[in-house]
């Protein structure tokens, strides 16, 4: 009964009763006894209780056992103890091929040492070896033992594994090496939604949205797609500034039918893709259908209001998820900080600050410092905002002295603006926003010298100016897969000299009508 629970799954509590049950009764324990309470303390992170059972099982003699050894490595490990964890494996006088896979997937640093260690000691992996060493990799960004591991995998023909090939797969996703996850995706003799997810959600993570949507339209063709296939698709879709917001609703009603909508994982999506791409009406619809909101649900729906400037309404919800008793995040306290700096609510701005740091115990990030150096910036504040700079730990990195320069360039402030400058080019020589910023601020003065210095500079160092996109969607009869992208003095729409007319009479249009306000409003 005791192991009944334990397998199972969901019912932890439960074997850890019975557990209770049998040693208030004198009833005999053995070694199961010992591995399936363990084994629920750890699926219930109940620490406390399983260390008191790791010492009854020292007074009982089953400590050297290896199955207990086993599930007490691996309770140590999910309650985050990886010393508890090595202090046991390495008491261990056999191991197993669960020994080893337990403790290697855990030690992302020292994987690959205990993967050798392993075939050293006669024990040959199996693919569940795998999936937690490639894990282990891939959590620690460790690319050329990523790639050691996939060589060996091909010789020994465990990439025929599917979980072992969906793991690759995910794997070279985060080292942003795509063509190596298609390759790998490609070759499988059979594919299903997981590893459809394992490519899709890669897409999706490295910005190629257009990749990420055909990859879901094929997948469609051959399997049925689950809450993280959408999770991924409605990810890149909210990213991607060059696929039409047409397809976000397209893929919303159809997981409606499938009835995923209201799945914690796909409605959260949902809301941050509305977020993103600026539909506050349908981001506050899909928030009003979700029963229980989560963090991921409440911090999208303040962003989406502080991407709008919308600090009343940010306010309220960031107050109501207090209320509710939701923690917020970094990212929530990002979209807070944003919506002061817009409103110009300095002293309030610096009050979420401090109850981050101090309340929350969230250390800022470089956005959190950035976006606090504009929020005293933006008001004028200028010397305090160089006072907070000279005051972050490690140094001001990019964002933040950006960020400073752009204020200076507001307020004119020349001086100041020189410095930031000066420190900007030395940590990023090659960063052409920085010499945008300060010639801008000549130009405001009037100082064209000084203007044609740095332009001249930016030449000779080979620093080039990034060509800002814009785009449109053409919204044809059958609605565009993709928006139309272009750029200033853009010449390449076949059909770009009918558009200039037509900006430039919208443009003189807007022109008459702007007149024709001011001239009413003078007569009133």
């Amino acid at each position: 009964m005791l192991s009944g629970y334990t397998q199972e799954g969901n019912y932890g509590l439960e074997a850890i009763w019975a557990f209770m049950e049998m040693v208030r009764k004198g009833m005999k324990l053995d070694h199961v006894s010992f591995t399936s309470v363990v084994s629920a303390c750890g699926q219930e992170r109940k620490l406390e209780l399983g260390r008191q059972i790791h010492t009854l099982t020292v007074k009982k003699g089953y400590v050297m056992n290896v199955s207990v050894c086993n599930v007490l490595i691996s309770m140590y490990s999910k309650c985050e103890l990886v010393k508890d964890a090595t202090l046991v494996f390495e008491s261990m006088i056999d191991r197993n091929v669960i020994s080893w896979t337990t403790m290697l997937s855990i030690n992302g640093e020292n994987a690959m040492s205990l993967f050798n260690e392993m075939r050293l000691d006669g024990v040959y992996p199996n693919h569940v070896t795998f999936v937690g060493l490639i894990h282990a990799i891939t959590t620690k960004n460790l690319v050329e033992e990523g790639r050691m591991v996939h060589g060996f995998c091909l010789k020994s023909s465990f990439l025929s594994e599917l979980n072992v090939a969906n793991s690759f797969i995910t794997m070279y996703a985060k080292f942003q090496s795509m063509n190596d996850s298609k390759n790998i995706f490609e070759e499988l003799k059979y594919r299903v939604i997981v590893s459809w997810n394992a490519l899709i959600s890669g897409y999706a993570q490295n910005g190629l949205g257009q990749e990420a949507l055909q990859r879901f339209l094929s997948a469609i063709m051959e399997s049925v797609p689950n809450q993280f296939t959408f999770g991924s698709l409605l990810s890149a879709i909210g990213a991607a500034e060059d696929i039409s917001l047409k397809h976000g609703q397209r893929c919303h009603s159809y997981l409606t039918k499938l009835g995923l909508n209201t799945d914690p994982i796909v409605s959260g999506a949902l809301l941050d893709m509305y977020a993103k791409r600026g539909s506050i009406s349908e981001s506050l619809s899909v928030f009003g259908e979700i029963s229980e909101r989560s963090q991921v649900a409440w911090t999208a729906i303040i962003s989406a209001h502080a991407r709008h400037g919308d600090y009343e309404s940010v306010m309220s919800l960031f107050e109501e998820m207090a209320r509710r008793g939701v923690r917020p995040d970094t990212i929530t306290f990002l979209s807070v900080l944003t919506a002061c700096g817009r409103k110009g609510m300095v002293d309030m701005g610096r009050q979420v600050f401090d109850s981050m740091v101090k309340e929350h115990l969230i250390e800022p990030s470089a956005e959190h410092y950035s976006c606090m150096v504009d929020l005293l910036g933006r008001a004028g504040r200028l010397n305090e905002a160089e006072e907070f700079v000279g005051h972050i730990p490690g140094g001001p990195g990019l964002s933040v002295l950006q960020s400073l320069l752009g204020s200076c360039r507001i307020h004119g402030n020349v001086e100041m603006g020189k410095r930031v400058a000066n420190a900007l080019m030395k940590m990023e020589p090659q960063e052409s926003g920085s010499y945008v910023l300060i010639s801008n601020l000549y130009a405001e003065k009037g100082d064209w010298e000084k203007v044609a210095k740095i332009r001249r500079g930016m030449r000779d160092k080979g620093v080039r100016k990034e060509v800002g996109f814009s785009w449109v969607d053409v919204g044809d009869a059958s609605g565009s897969l993709y928006l139309h992208g272009f750029s200033s003095d853009d010449k390449s729409h076949p059909q770009f000299e009918d558009i200039y007319r037509m900006a430039e009479y919208m443009g003189s249009e807007m022109k008459f009508w702007r007149e024709t306000q001011k001239q009413r409003g003078e007569s009133s």
